[in-house]
């Protein structure tokens, strides 16, 4: 009996060994995969800033998380910094339940403007995809439901709101930016905020135009106050 016991002690002893060893691999395998991601992702960075801009700094928070200090000509941005989001591919439980929520990978561009805004503004873009039931091509001409392009939905905790769309708002839209995700302006610092698809910037041409569209924006809001 104390051999057998012996022997499924040692058993689970290995077992528990191979595991934390498996672990142990895993957090080194896919946190270096977010550190060399990291790396690419401050290079696309770079390239966003179209030379108006330069990286000062960078660190990690924790083995997901990215965070970096740019500096801009006080006219565009003030106290600009970027996080960046990746997976958190090095704890596997955490992993599975980002995959099965469907988590994107973002940057966060956060600055303050030239003045503080005297409001509260939120814009989220939201994305919405159907299928074609498997209609055959002899019934292509005939629709099966009708498309329409509604408006801006705003939401206000306002008793009384102005009919006409704010000038952030407007900027916005006009901005053309699909990969923006959500734009924010509040009166405390970080005063303006706007999220994307972090493969978004993987594409040079569109990583060039990223920062001027931010810089459009808040010029909205900067001719709102004026």
């Amino acid at each position: 009996m104390g051999i057998r016991g012996s022997v499924v002690g040692r058993l689970l002893l290995i077992d528990v060994a191979g595991s934390v060893a498996v672990l142990g691999l895993w957090y080194l395998v896919f946190s270096t995969y977010n550190r060399k991601k990291g790396a690419a992702a401050l290079r696309w960075v770079q390239t966003a800033c179209d030379g108006k801009g330069r990286i000062l700094e960078s660190h990690w928070v924790g083995s997901s998380r990215l965070q970096a200090r740019l500096h801009f000509p006080s006219r565009w941005f003030e106290n600009a910094n970027v996080t960046v989001k990746f997976r958190p591919r090095a704890l596997p439980v955490h992993w599975l339940v980002s995959c099965l929520h469907r988590q994107e990978e973002t940057l966060t561009f956060e600055a303050d403007l030239g003045g503080s805004p005297s409001f509260h503004l939120e814009v989220v873009r939201h994305r919405w995809s159907a299928l074609n039931r498997g209609v055959s091509s002899r019934k292509r001409d005939q629709r099966e439901w009708d498309l329409y392009q509604p408006g801006p939905i705003i939401l206000t905790t306002r008793t009384h709101w102005k009919q006409d769309p704010s000038a952030e708002l407007n900027a916005l839209m006009s901005a053309r930016r699909p990969d923006i995700l959500q734009v924010r302006f509040r009166p405390e610092s970080p005063q303006f905020s706007a999220t994307v698809q972090l493969e978004a910037l993987a594409d040079p041409d569109a990583a060039a135009g990223f920062v001027s569209a931010l810089r459009e924006i808040a010029a909205g809001a900067s001719a709102h106050r004026q």
